[in-house]
């Protein structure tokens, strides 16, 4: 390929990953809308390929989340326990698959963990006694975004523990996972996997964007570097720790639409679950007293109305 060619790639590379997200936006936007509405407006565009594209992954994503509305009603109805975790590296799009995920769904029944560094107490702990808190009671949905696969990834690659550390890991992390099995926790993994060339694309795109900049942290950087390290522990890690209890599923995250829509679908794949019937709601007359009479707000208490 021409240098030409590799520029044209890379402009056009970048024009997508601009676009996505704009869409992020456009999906926020219509989350209030009647979904059906929106898309008719959307088909409005210019009618090239791309705009073809966007239209089919919008309808895709809005009949998804419509069927993660009944997956969560129906956890909620049969008092399941579910856990997934999402791994991969940097910019894999973890965040943006939990987000399309959640975007819909009652926070008193699926909630995110995303724990920050262990303080000094938490590092004397047993390793798993941080996340145990976190896990879900009957009719909850538990999303970590990262995990206590830190130990087997960045801890390890950064030097944060020792290499006993992580093979006392090793050894104890697939009977820690049959535990939860065993305890009625069905337990999902899921592995983003971006290719090096999409990785530098995507730091290049938060580097330059002040709105993405906060997703860029120190750590981050040096992950760029040590991109080949990062590589052999994920290896191993995957090696290591594929049980039939809860095997690893990975995800081709390259493209970050086609990596949301087969996630979803994925893991709607494992649950027989089913629409679940609902008690047709009434919303009942205010009741209205002779004796009541709402009180004046002062003036001074209102937010000033600057828009």
């Amino acid at each position: 390929m021409s240098p030409a060619s590799d520029h044209d790639a890379l402009v056009e590379r970048i024009r997508r990953d601009l676009q996505d997200g704009y869409d992020e936006e456009l999906e926020l936007e219509i989350e209030d809308r009647h979904v059906d509405e929106a898309l008719r407006a959307l088909d409005e565009g210019d009618g090239d390929s791309a705009h073809g594209e966007r239209i089919a992954y919008f309808r895709q994503l809005f009949r998804l989340q419509r069927e993660l509305v009944k997956l969560q009603d129906w956890v909620q109805h049969t008092r399941q326990k579910v856990v997934i975790l999402f791994e991969g590296r940097d910019a894999a799009g973890k965040g943006g698959a939990i987000k399309r995920i959640t975007q819909r769904l009652n926070p008193r029944v699926c909630r995110v963990v995303a724990l920050p560094a262990p303080n000094d107490r938490e590092r004397t702990q047993w390793y798993f006694q941080r996340y145990v808190p976190h896990l879900p009671a009957a009719g909850e949905i538990v999303l970590f975004d990262r995990s206590w696969y830190n130990r087997a990834g960045v801890e390890r690659v950064m030097g944060f523990c020792s290499e006993a550390d992580v093979e006392e890991f090793f050894r104890s992390v697939p009977e820690f996972e049959r535990m939860l099995v065993r305890s009625g926790i069905t337990l999902i993994k899921y592995w983003f996997s971006i290719s090096d060339e999409e990785q530098h694309l995507r730091f290049l795109g938060r580097i330059h964007d002040p709105l993405k900049q906060w997703k860029l942290s120190p750590m981050d950087l040096e992950s760029r570097r040590r991109w080949e390290d990062y590589t052999r522990a994920k290896e191993v890690m995957l090696e290591r720790t594929h049980i039939a209890e809860a095997p690893w599923w990975v995800v081709a995250a390259d493209d970050k639409k086609r990596a949301r829509l087969n996630c979803i679908q994925h893991l709607l794949d494992h649950f027989p679950y089913h629409e679940v019937e609902r008690a047709e709601v009434r919303l009942p007359e205010r009741e209205r007293h002779d004796d009541y009479a709402r009180q004046p707000v002062p003036p001074q208490m209102f937010v000033p109305e600057r828009y």
